[in-house]
């Protein structure tokens, strides 16, 4: 796009793993949750000199950080007060109050566990730390047992944190990835999710980009968006809405102020043609965005776990498969002698492999007959010690 990428990260790991980033033009290392010092590092870079051209972060929490800093720059800006409130679950289900689209749900700070009784009537329930992200502090919990257990680990976890309590709502979900313009509501891509419930865990381990959506379908679901945002008062921006179909009824899973991350942006270019993060870039710099489909591409992302927890030795069968004409991405994640472990969070899916197809089911067994190719060779741990990751989950 013409422009320099200046990086700040409070990440060590990246600085060391420099020559995977090339297209950051700088990368500083600084303290994300000080405000004040982000404010020193961006004036830093204008004595360079360099003009700053727009703020932006792809991943929470800093999404409304960077949307307020820009605000405080004249930049043009994302919506940073409704990014604030995403960026926090009770936040969001306050927002949603008296509307269709909230389950039910209680809030219990972790101070006051004996309050979790009250929770026993959303029974089956999902319990979630407020702050988390990326499905990780997510538990089902099909039973008072289970919820009195969950309730216990995250109070464990954040002492001085909030809990929230959920029903679990049965249906089909979907992510709606959404981009606002002046308030103008775009919907770029619908995904169906594929869920598993792993060790009580809500892992999803297959998308499936829906390129020519129903019109009744996406009709309905546009509604809901709309009125979803609109509690919220976003009208600029990223963002995407985990959204489930009950009974007809769509009802809020998940939002956070940014495009899907995992291979989501790469999967919907391959499929519509978009790359959603240059096009919301472009919004942050000021231009037009341009959101029109360039293709209609059955397309469909299979992620991969492990079972047991183990040091990886190597990983085999990517570049067979990278030779399949169907297979248009294959990323893998973890690197030689790194510790892997069944799920937890969607952060513990080690690989996800990318195809296309003449429809959205051949695509999908494309992608799975790919990822079936995917090995991870690795020294299982003590089994004293693989007890010890099960028990905690």
């Amino acid at each position: 796009m013409g422009y320099v990428t200046c990086l700040l990260t409070s990440n060590s790991r990246q600085f060391s793993q420099r020559n995977e980033y090339p297209d950051v033009g700088m990368m500083i290392y600084c303290n994300l949750y000080d405000y004040d010092r982000i404010r020193e590092m961006i004036s830093y870079l204008e004595q360079l000199p360099l003009t700053i051209s727009a703020i932006v972060s792809f991943i929470d929490p800093w999404c409304s950080v960077a949307a307020r800093l820009s605000e405080v720059r004249g930049l043009p800006a994302f919506s940073a007060e409704a990014m604030r409130l995403m960026e926090n679950k009770l936040k969001t289900r306050e927002a949603l109050k008296n509307t269709l689209h909230n389950p039910r749900f209680v809030s219990i700070p972790a101070t006051a566990g004996g309050q979790i009784h009250t929770a026993k009537k959303l029974l089956p329930a999902v319990v979630k730390y407020i702050d988390s992200n990326g499905s990780r502090d997510v538990f089902y919990s099909p039973d008072r047992d289970s919820l009195y257990r969950n309730f216990r680990i995250l109070t464990n976890l954040y002492p001085e944190g909030t809990i929230l309590v959920e029903e679990f709502l049965e249906g089909p979900q979907y992510i709606v990835e959404v981009l606002a313009i002046d308030g103008d509501i775009n919907i770029v891509a619908v995904v169906a999710q594929e869920i598993k419930l792993i060790n009580n865990h809500f892992i999803i381990i297959g998308y499936s980009l829906l390129v020519e959506p129903e019109p009744n379908f996406l009709c309905r679901l546009m509604l809901a968006v709309k009125t979803v945002l609109g509690k919220f008062g976003f009208k600029n921006g990223p963002c995407h809405l985990e959204m489930r179909n009950v009974k007809g009824t769509w009802k809020l899973i998940e939002i956070n102020p940014r495009i899907s991350g995992a291979g989501m942006n790469a999967m919907i270019e391959i499929g519509l043609g978009i790359n959603l993060a240059r096009e919301t870039l472009k919004l942050a710099v000021g231009e037009k965005p341009d959101l029109e489909p360039k293709q209609k591409i059955p397309t469909y992302a299979e992620y991969i776990t492990v079972a047991e927890a183990g040091i990886l030795h190597k990983v085999i069968g990517r570049r067979e498969i990278e030779k399949d004409p169907n297979v248009k991405y294959v990323y893998v994640k973890p690197r030689r002698g790194r510790l892997i472990t069944p799920p937890e969070s969607l952060g513990d899916r080690y690989a996800y492999v990318i195809a296309t197809g003449s429809t959205s089911d051949e695509a999908m067994k494309n992608a799975r007959q790919a990822a079936e190719k995917i090995s991870f060779i690795y020294e299982p741990l003590d089994p004293s010690i693989n007890n010890l990751i099960h028990s905690q989950t």
